[in-house]
């Protein structure tokens, strides 16, 4: 006796489950890779650039760099948002600036994603126009970065910086220096000495490192001159600049041709640098970090 089973609809059934579960696994493979890459894409580097007036930025934004979508940010702490980063940078809040109205965060942050296209760059902006390393050179209520004085920026700086961190789930990368005009000033003027200008900013190092991470890079843009007055005061901070970084393995002198600003056309006024020579700045900073790696 011949038993005849009818299989032909049932094995095409099973050929079209297979069919739609391999596509399926197919799809949520592509989808997974997508999702990395994705993640990894937006894998955050974060900067805190600090210190005085051109650390604030007295530029051109119209002259700023334009920072690719998504790739760069800002962190605002009154908001504790992210926002896209463009010039004015920065935001009136802690006793810091906003910018007047260019600065070197953009050319920085654009050159660092050129770099690395696999990341993105959040900046803490945390700066005020004719503040003081050490404590003799401050001036009124334009701040300090001293652990006295009438009005006092570190705290306000570490606290933005952890507040940035806790946002972006990332520590931070390094600091950005640009100071030392007001104590170069002071120094001239007779009020503070070379070796205390370097203490201050030795110490000062020492402070950031023991709030934000006993191995923080710190970076220093070396101070320019002011136009017309006497280059001794800029030329003493500039060289207790280099002798700090020479010191300490974790500090550079990443940035030195300030001093030579003025010849290139490129001072805003007397003491602040406009916005080619801020570009300038960011995209060579940038460079030099990138060589490091």
């Amino acid at each position: 006796m011949m038993i005849w089973v009818e299989g032909g609809s049932a094995n095409r059934g099973a050929f079209r489950f297979n069919r739609v579960a391999s596509l399926f696994a197919c799809c949520l493979f592509v989808s997974t890779l997508l999702m990395n890459a994705k993640t990894f894409a937006q894998e955050k580097t974060l900067w805190l650039i600090a210190g005085q007036s051109n650390a604030v930025g007295q530029g051109d934004s119209t002259l700023s760099p334009k920072c690719e979508n998504d790739t760069a940010w800002e962190y605002a702490f009154t908001s504790d948002a992210l926002r896209p980063l463009a010039d004015p940078a920065g935001v009136k809040e802690l006793n810091f600036e906003r910018a007047n109205n260019g600065s070197l965060a953009p050319a920085f942050a654009s050159r660092m994603v050129a770099r690395q296209p696999s990341s993105s760059v959040v900046i803490v902006s945390a700066a005020r126009g004719g503040a003081s390393c050490h404590q003799k050179a401050e001036l009124n209520n334009y701040g300090t970065w001293d652990t006295r004085g009438n009005l006092m920026l570190f705290e306000d700086a570490i606290t933005k910086v952890k507040a940035a961190e806790k946002k972006t789930a990332v520590t931070l990368s390094g600091i950005l220096w640009l100071q030392g005009e007001r104590d170069a000033n002071a120094i001239n003027d007779g009020k503070l000495t070379p070796l205390e200008y370097e203490a201050a900013l030795t110490t000062l190092i020492a402070r950031f490192r023991k709030a934000l991470g006993k191995d923080v890079p710190f970076y220093i843009v070396q101070t320019g001159y002011f136009k017309d007055h006497p280059h001794e005061g800029f030329d003493a901070v500039r060289r207790a600049q280099q002798n700090v970084a020479d010191k300490d393995k974790f500090t550079n002198v990443i940035y030195t041709e300030t001093n030579r600003f003025e010849a290139k056309g490129w001072m805003k006024d007397q003491i602040h640098y406009n916005q080619i020579g801020l570009n300038h700045i960011g995209a060579a900073v940038a460079d030099a970090l990138s060589n490091f790696k």
